[in-house]
């Protein structure tokens, strides 16, 4: 099983410190999200339709949305991730622009060769995590320079609008802000979602390809994110049982609560709360 080393979490999102040996599920992610290799062997994700190498050398790069999973091969070793997952608001403050960070098209591309800088300061948070876990300042200021190495490399942050009205152009359509209202409101039975075309007055392919179009993933992906961050949040900031945030969040037994929460972030739901708890 995978082990979580270190998480940090704050009004930057999170970082975590991963030993992976454990695929993840088909998934997606509301941030910025940011993939590098620490030690072991090299590994790979696939980003879209496309396998995606994590090496020394090499960054994977995953846009707002964009489902992509993490492939295990069982025989080779374990990996060390360095996994950032990180609020378009936080990344604003550097340049108004960045809040794109958050939606397709942030990243050019699914992966990119890392710089010596970028190597170095991932592995300088990386260490301190590991060495100094309640230093947060400290990390937040290192995972800052880190976010701005890899913005200037791997994305064309010149051309994004300063313009905060010129971001939230493009509302996309009606029928599909309805269906992510309704998602967002949180009392969907994720098997009505074929029920939402009808109500749409679309064919259910025809309902679910502009769903993907628009929100950059299927609605069931979408409404896992969705699920996921709020099982974050109370794992994380809330201070009752497991048992009883699983029965919050809608699942009919822990044991599936903490089945959904592994296949999403690596690790169980218990084991992300204790670790979260060093840098408190």
């Amino acid at each position: 099983m995978s082990t979580a080393l270190r998480i940090a979490h704050g009004a930057f999102g999170r970082v975590a410190l991963l030993d992976m040996d454990y695929s993840l599920v088909r998934h997606a992610h509301p941030h910025c999200h940011v993939l590098l290799k620490v030690e072991g062997a090299d590994t790979q994700f696939v980003v879209g339709d496309a396998t995606c190498p994590l090496t020394d050398d090499t960054a994977v790069l995953v846009n707002g949305w964009l489902p992509h999973s993490y492939v295990h091969v069982p025989e080779r070793p374990r990996t060390v991730i360095l996994a950032l997952y990180i609020e378009p608001e936080w990344l604003q403050i550097f340049r108004p622009g960045w809040a794109a960070s958050g939606g397709p098209g942030f990243f050019g591309q699914p992966s990119g060769q890392v710089s010596p800088r970028i190597r170095r300061l991932a592995m300088d948070l990386s260490a301190d995590m590991m060495t100094r876990p309640d230093c947060k300042k400290a990390h937040e200021q290192m995972l800052s320079d880190l976010m701005i190495a890899v913005i200037e490399r791997f994305t064309p942050w010149k051309s994004f609008s300063n313009s905060i009205r010129d971001l939230g152009s493009g509302a996309g359509d009606w029928r599909i802000r309805r269906a992510v209202a309704t998602i967002r409101s949180g009392t969907v039975d994720p098997e009505s979602v074929g029920s939402w075309a009808k109500e749409a007055g679309l064919s259910r392919a025809h309902f679910f390809r502009l769903f993907e179009s628009s929100i950059g993933a299927p609605p069931k992906v979408y409404m896992n994110v969705l699920r996921m961050e709020r099982a974050v949040d109370l794992v994380l900031n809330r201070p009752q049982s497991l048992g009883d945030i699983s029965s919050e969040l809608g699942f009919a037994e822990p044991a599936h609560f903490t089945r959904f929460f592994r296949n999403h972030a690596g690790v169980s739901p218990s084991e992300f709360r204790n670790v979260s708890r060093l840098a408190s």
